[in-house]
C-alpha cells in the first residue's frame, strides 16, 4: 500500500535558497527531481538582464533515482548596494510562475537586496520540527513581507541544529521513509564486524527500514561500547553502554538516505504535501508492516499535531530563504547529541564502524545541504571527486572513502566578505581535548583553531563572531555543568561551554585583550534554548574593547519551565554584582552587564521560541538587540546601567 497520493513530482523539490551573497559572488542552492536543466537569469532593478547561468550536472550531485542537489556559484562584479531580481527556467516553466506563493506582494521575480553589509542580521538556532512551539521563521517571513527590499535584513545566520538527527518524531520518520521510497534515494550496506560490540544489527538500509525496532525503538539498534577494559573486567565483564547518549534517540537517523530526506522535509513543503498521513499510528504504520509500542501511540498523536503545524508553515520558510542570504554552521544535533563532547566519547564512536558510518552520513548530508553553500571554495577538486565517485556508484567503498575524507577536514569554519566581517566558528570538530580525564569535556576549539580565529580578527575595527554555544553564558548553569563533570556525568547535562576547559577559556579571554583585535565585537550564539544579551568590558583596561554577547535560541524550541526560571533566579542571587563567587570563575577579568528584556521586570533570560534581530551602527555597536518570538511579539534587550558582575 503506497504512502503517497499519486502526483507527478515537480522539478524543484526544495529551494531556491540564497546562500553566499557578496559584491563578487552569489550562491543559490536547490534540489530537483530530475537532472539539472534550464538556467538562472539575473536582472537589475531596471529589468535589464545582468547574466544567465545554466543548471548543469557539473554543479550537481545525484542522490537518488529522482533527486539531485545543485549549487549555482556565480562570480560577478555586482553593484552594491543594489536590488536584483532572479528567476529559474525549468522544464516545467518559470519558477516564479510555478511557485507564485514564494513571491512577496508586487513581485514578478525573486528579489535580492545585495548590500555588502552585515549591519542588519537575523539569527537563531535549534529548529525542532515536532516541538510544541511555533516556528519563528514563519513570523520572520511575515515581517520581511512588509518591508521594502532595501529595508530587509542583510542576512540570516542559522547557528546550529538546523535539523535534529537524534530527536526525530515517529510521524517524521514515517515521512522520511516515504520520501526515500518516492525519490528512490540510494540504499546502503553496513559493515558486519566480527567484534560483537561493533556489529551493525542490520546488514543494509532496507533491512533497517523493515526492522521491528525501526520506530520508537532505535535505541536498541544504535551502537554500544564496552569502553576501556580493565583487569577485573575479565572476571566481571562490563555491560556495553550506548555511544549515542541522547535521551530522545529512539528514532535516531541512521542511513544516509534518511539524512537526505530529513533535510528535504526541513527546507520545503513540497514532499510533505502528498504523504498519506493517518491519525491512527497503527493504521499508518501498518502500511510499512510496522507496529509501535502501546505506550508510544499517544506520543505519535501529539507529535503528528505539531508536525502538521510545522509543515503548514514551510511555504513561509521557503519564501524567506529564497530572498534573504542565509549562512549556516553545525552544532551537535545536526549530527548527534554530545558529538565530540569528550575524548572518551570520540574514542568509543570512531572505533566503532557502525557509529562512524552514522556520524559520517550526518557529515555528508551537512556538507551537501548546508556546508557547501557557506563557502564553496573551501572544497577542492579532490573533495568533489570523492563525492562524484559515490554519486556515480553509491556503494560502501565509495561511501567510506568520502567519509574518511570528511573526518579530518578542517575548513568547516569561514568568514564573510561583508562589513562588518562575520567570523563563523567550527566548535565541533577541532576540539581542545582534555589530557587529564577521558570523560572531561573538551575545549570547544583547540590551540591551532584559536590562533586561526585570532588571525581572522587582526586589524579589523568591528566584527561579528558566530559561536554555536555562547562564549559568555549563564554562570549558574555553567556551575551545574561543572558539578556534573566532577561527578563523572558530563553527558547528562550537556556539560560543554567555553569556560569548561581552562586552555580554551584562558586563550579566548587573551584574544579579546590583544591590542590589534577589534574595538567592537558582537558574538552571536544559540544552542541553549533561551535568549539573553550581555555587554562586556575588560576590568584591567581603560580603553577596553566593547564585547556584546547576544544569544537567541531556539527557532522552534525552548527550555523546560519552571527550571529556567529557577536557574535565572539562582544566577541573580549567587552571582550578583557584589558576589565574591564571581572571582572564582574564569571570566573574573571581565565586567559583564546583563541587558534587561523589555518583557520582564526582573528576569534576564527569555524563554520563548524566537529569531534574533540585530542592527548595528557604523562603528559596529548594536543599536537594536531584539528577538522576534514565534507568537509575533518583539522583545528588546535594553542596555542597563546596573552594576556589572
Amino acid at each position: 500500500m503506497t504512502r503517497y497520493h499519486h502526483r507527478r513530482l515537480p522539478f524543484v523539490l526544495a529551494g531556491p535558497i540564497v546562500r553566499k551573497a557578496t559584491a563578487k559572488e552569489l550562491v543559490i542552492w536547490l534540489a530537483t527531481s530530475q537532472a539539472p536543466e534550464g538556467e538562472l537569469q539575473l536582472y537589475d532593478d531596471n529589468q535589464n538582464s545582468v547574466l544567465s547561468q545554466p543548471l548543469t550536472s557539473s554543479d550537481s550531485y545525484q542522490i537518488g533515482a529522482h533527486a539531485w542537489v545543485t549549487l549555482l556559484h556565480i562570480r560577478h562584479d555586482f553593484n552594491v548596494p543594489a536590488k536584483y531580481q532572479y528567476d529559474i527556467t525549468t522544464p516545467d516553466g518559470q519558477l516564479s510562475e510555478l511557485c507564485a506563493e514564494l513571491l512577496y506582494d508586487d513581485e514578478t521575480r525573486f528579489t535580492l537586496w545585495l548590500s555588502g553589509q552585515a549591519d542588519y542580521v537575523l539569527h537563531g538556532s535549534c529548529r525542532n520540527p515536532h516541538h510544541f512551539a511555533k516556528d519563528a521563521l514563519v513570523v520572520a517571513d511575515e515581517k520581511v513581507a512588509a518591508q521594502l527590499p532595501e529595508e530587509r535584513p542583510h542576512l540570516l545566520m542559522m547557528s546550529g541544529d538546523q535539523i535534529y538527527a537524534d530527536h526525530v518524531a515517529g510521524p517524521t520518520l514515517f515521512a522520511v521513509h516515504s520520501v526515500i521510497e518516492r525519490l528512490g534515494l540510494y540504499q546502503e550496506r553496513f559493515e558486519q564486524s566480527q567484534v560483537e560490540a561493533c556489529h551493525a544489527p542490520v546488514k543494509d538500509s532496507h533491512e533497517l527500514y523493515q526492522h521491528p525496532h525501526c520506530f520508537y525503538q532505535r535505541n536498541k539498534l544504535l551502537p554500544h561500547s564496552i569502553g576501556e577494559q580493565r583487569f577485573f573486567d575479565r572476571v566481571l565483564p562490563r555491560k556495553p553502554t550506548p555511544i549515542f547518549s541522547s535521551t530522545d534517540n529512539d528514532n535516531h537517523l541512521i542511513s544516509l538516505a534518511e539524512f537526505f530526506a530529513m533535510y528535504l522535509l526541513t527546507w520545503s513543503p513540497v514532499l510533505w504535501q502528498d504523504i498519506d498521513f493517518d491519525d491512527s499510528p497503527q493504521l499508518q504504520l501498518a502500511k510499512t508492516e510496522h507496529q509501535i509500542p502501546a505506550n508510544k501511540q499517544q506520543e505519535w498523536q501529539s507529535e503528528l499535531k505539531h508536525i502538521r503545524t510545522f509543515y503548514a508553515g514551510l511555504t513561509h520558510t521557503r519564501r524567506l530563504l529564497a530572498h534573504i542570504p542565509t549562512y549556516m554552521i553545525f552544532d551537535d544535533h545536526d549530527v548527534t547529541d554530545d558529538w565530540n563532547l569528550t575524548v572518551g566519547w570520540e574514542q568509543a564512536a570512531y572505533s566503532n564502524a557502525f557509529a562512524k558510518r552514522i556520524i559520517g552520513n550526518a557529515l555528508i548530508s551537512y556538507w551537501l545541504f548546508q556546508g557547501w553553500g557557506n563557502e564553496p571554495d573551501n572544497f577542492n577538486d579532490e573533495f568533489h571527486q570523492l563525492a562524484q565517485k559515490y554519486c556515480a556508484q553509491p556503494d560502501s567503498q565509495h561511501q567510506d572513502d568520502w567519509i574518511d575524507a570528511l573526518y579530518p577536514f578542517e575548513k568547516w569554519h569561514y568568514t564573510t566578505d561583508t562589513s562588518p566581517k562575520m567570523v563563523v566558528l567550527d566548535t565541533r570538530t577541532r576540539r581542545w581535548r582534555s589530557e587529564s580525564r577521558m570523560n572531561k569535556p573538551s575545549g570547544l576549539m583547540d590551540w591551532e583553531a584559536m590562533m586561526e580565529f585570532q588571525q581572522a580578527l587582526l586589524d579589523e575595527e568591528k566584527v561579528i563572531i558566530v559561536s554555536a554555544a555562547p562564549m559568555f553564558g549563564v554562570k549558574f548553569i555553567e556551575a551545574l555543568q561543572r558539578l556534573m563533570t566532577w561527578l563523572g556525568k558530563p553527558l547528562v547535562i550537556d556539560a560543554e561551554n567555553w569556560m569548561a576547559h581552562p586552555g580554551s577559556a584562558n586563550t579566548l579571554v587573551s584574544i579579546f585583550t590583544h591590542t590589534k583585535t577589534p574595538s567592537n565585537y558582537v558574538i552571536l550564539s544559540g544552542d541553549v534554548h533561551y535568549s539573553f544579551a550581555y555587554d562586556i568590558q575588560l576590568r584591567s583596561r581603560k580603553s577596553s574593547p566593547n564585547i556584546f554577547q547576544i544569544t537567541c535560541s531556539g527557532i522552534k524550541n525552548q527550555f523546560p519551565e519552571p527550571l529556567l526560571s529557577f536557574c535565572d533566579t539562582m544566577d541573580r542571587v549567587l552571582y550578583s554584582p557584589r558576589s565574591p563567587l564571581n572571582w572564582l570563575t574564569k571570566r573574573k577579568r571581565l565586567k559583564i552587564r546583563k541587558r534587561a528584556p523589555s518583557s520582564e521586570k526582573i528576569k534576564r533570560l527569555v524563554n520563548s521560541a524566537a529569531l534574533g534581530e540585530l542592527k548595528l551602527d557604523k562603528s559596529g555597536k548594536p543599536h537594536l538587540v531584539s528577538i522576534l518570538t514565534s507568537s509575533g511579539e518583539s522583545i528588546d534587550f535594553l542596555p542597563t546601567k546596573d552594576s556589572h558582575e
